[in-house]
């Protein structure tokens, strides 16, 4: 039983020092009915549902037990107002109102804390202590909505930014690479177009080649360059105009092939850097992509 614990990590994040965004959020708004216009794009690379009346509904009778004591039309409201604060920088309202709804919120949560973790926490520590509290909010949401791609596909990101924080060893021997390729593949099953889980994926491939070798790699992990390619052409794709996914593509291309795509690596940042940010995170990839290239 996880509950007890995921709510007590929840108390104890919202107490911790949340850096504020630090870019102008002002276009980032979405006030109103601006959100529901703008959601395709916001949303293009997590394939998230728009959380109306309907969807808040399904929600409910799907997480049974573990839904918030709300009715649909109140749950609705939640979590769009979550989604706002998220996507305008305010990342600790986006946690704490995400987080209170229980699994249903877990999907602005994670990515709330997540984001927030990546780019605003300086202390390692204090990372893999946000990165671990996402995974456990992120497992009760398998448990109680494993019909919902990103109930798995936070887990991954949560369990892959923390791996990201350990040494090689110290990763493998947790066995974290095959409960990220787990649940990426389960993300990508319920919703084959997910970018962010592509990305994700290709990561996968290219992060075990690039830290162990291509052949104990492909025999242990089953991890291939042509499948962290083909990922990421496919995230490519779905959101050309993501500053993540050609970040990543970057990364990617320097995992796999070091100095040698050293200049193609760049160009792909030098794209993130001068793509429109739609969203504070947005904003966040294309400052770190920019800040690269310096």
């Amino acid at each position: 039983m996880l509950d007890a614990p995921i709510r007590q990590d929840a108390i104890m994040a919202s107490k911790t020092s949340w850096a504020a965004f630090p870019h102008d959020a002002r276009a980032f708004a979405y006030a109103g009915d601006a959100l529901k216009k703008a959601w395709p794009k916001l949303h293009a690379g997590d394939c998230e549902p728009f959380p109306d009346d309907k969807r808040a509904a399904t929600l409910l009778k799907a997480a049974g037990k573990a839904a918030p004591k709300l009715d649909a039309a109140a749950l609705a409201t939640a979590l769009q107002d979550a989604w706002r604060a998220f996507h305008a920088g305010d990342f600790k309202a986006a946690f704490d109102a995400g987080s209170a709804l229980g699994p249903v919120g877990t999907s602005v949560a994670v990515k709330a804390i997540g984001i927030h973790a990546s780019y605003l926490v300086d202390a390692e520590a204090e990372q893999l202590k946000r990165f671990e509290q996402a995974a456990k909010l992120a497992e009760a949401a398998i448990k109680a909505l494993p019909g919902e791609a990103n109930s798995h596909y936070r887990h991954a990101f949560a369990l892959g930014r923390y791996s990201q924080g350990l040494s090689v060893a110290k990763a493998l021997k947790q066995g974290i690479a095959g409960k990220v390729r787990e649940s990426l593949d389960s993300a990508l099953e319920l919703a084959p177009k997910h970018a962010e889980a592509h990305t994700a994926l290709a990561l996968y491939h290219a992060e075990i080649i690039g830290k162990i070798g291509a052949m104990i790699g492909g025999l242990t992990y089953g991890a291939k360059a042509a499948e962290a390619e083909s990922h990421i052409k496919a995230a490519l794709k779905l959101t050309p105009d993501s500053p993540i996914a050609h970040i990543e593509h970057g990364n990617i291309l320097m995992l796999l092939h070091g100095e040698k795509k050293e200049d193609a690596a760049a160009a792909a940042y030098e794209k993130a850097a001068k793509l429109k940010p739609r969203d504070a995170m947005e904003a966040l990839d294309a400052a770190y992509a920019k800040s690269q290239l310096e």
